[in-house]
C-alpha cells in the first residue's frame, strides 16, 4: 500500500521529497480510520477485516479528534510563523470555523436531507483555497526553513 503511494506521489509530484510525505499521510489515514471503525477496513481486497470501533465512543471520538485537531494545529504554528497580518487573522479564522462546525456537529440536529449533506460535502473543497491562501500569508521556521532554504 504504502509503495503504491509512494509511486503515485512520485508520478504526480515528481518530488523526491514529497512523495514519501503523501504517502505516509495515506497510509496514516488508514491507520487512524481503523482505531475509528467498527471491523471494516479490509487489509487487501477480500481479506481480513479490521477496526477498533472507537466511533463507538462518542466521548473518546470527542477526545481523540480534538487532540488530533490540537496537536495538528500546534504542530503547524510551531514550524510556521506568519508574515503578515492576513497569516494570523485568517489562521485564527480558519481554526474557529473548524472548531464551529465540529461543534455544531455533536451538538445539532442532524441534516434534514441527503441533499443538503452532499452540498456539505461539496463545500468542504472550499477549506483547500483557503488553506493554500494562509499558507501564503506564512512561512517556514526553525530547522525547517534552514532545510528548506539548503534545499
Amino acid at each position: 500500500m504504502f509503495l503504491g503511494h509512494l509511486a503515485v506521489g512520485l508520478a504526480a509530484t515528481r518530488d523526491g521529497t514529497g512523495a514519501p510525505v503523501l504517502a505516509a499521510g495515506v497510509v496514516s489515514h488508514w491507520v487512524l480510520d481503523a482505531v475509528s471503525h467498527r471491523p471494516d477496513m479490509p487489509l487487501w481486497p477480500g481479506g481480513p477485516r479490521v477496526g477498533l470501533g472507537l466511533w463507538d465512543s462518542v466521548p473518546a471520538t470527542v477526545a481523540v479528534e480534538a487532540l488530533l485537531f490540537a496537536g495538528g494545529l500546534g504542530a503547524y504554528l510551531a514550524t510556521t510563523r506568519t508574515r503578515d497580518r492576513t497569516g494570523s487573522l485568517a489562521l485564527a479564522a480558519f481554526a474557529a470555523l473548524a472548531l464551529a462546525i465540529f461543534a455544531g456537529n455533536l451538538l445539532g440536529p442532524p441534516p434534514p436531507d441527503a441533499r443538503l449533506v452532499a452540498w456539505a460535502g461539496l463545500a468542504q473543497w472550499l477549506w483547500v483555497p483557503w488553506a493554500a491562501w494562509i499558507d501564503r500569508h506564512r512561512e517556514l521556521r526553525g530547522p525547517l526553513a534552514a532545510a528548506a532554504a539548503g534545499a
